[in-house]
């Protein structure tokens, strides 16, 4: 883990569907619907001004690992944030073949 990992224990009422999440220090988006909001520069620091929604755009996988991507609806940062057993996995494949129809569509 990187030394501007900050891991912060938190639970939180997710801004975009309303579901209570408990945080296990890891978490940094709602496992039910996959937004999360731009509160970090680094994991966990919660130094970051914008506080803007996080949209899941796409799923990318590297190696053995699955990722989604969100972007900031307020200032357009992109972030990857790593697939885990808690989050919704028909909300993951839900995403990643939305993203794929938007690249056949292009």
């Amino acid at each position: 883990m990187s030394k501007k990992f900050q891991k912060r224990k938190e639970d939180f009422t997710c801004e975009k569907c309303g579901f209570l999440v408990s945080g296990n220090g890891f978490t940094n988006h709602c496992p039910k619907c996959l937004w999360g909001k731009h509160v970090d520069i680094n994991p966990g620091d919660r130094a970051e001004s914008c506080g803007g929604m996080m949209e899941p755009i796409r799923v990318e996988k590297k190696d053995s690992r699955y990722f989604v991507i969100h972007k900031c609806v307020k200032c357009q940062k992109e972030k990857p944030n790593v697939v885990t057993s808690e989050d919704d996995f028909d909300v993951v494949t839900k995403v990643s073949e939305i993203y794929a129809n938007k690249q056949v569509g292009k």
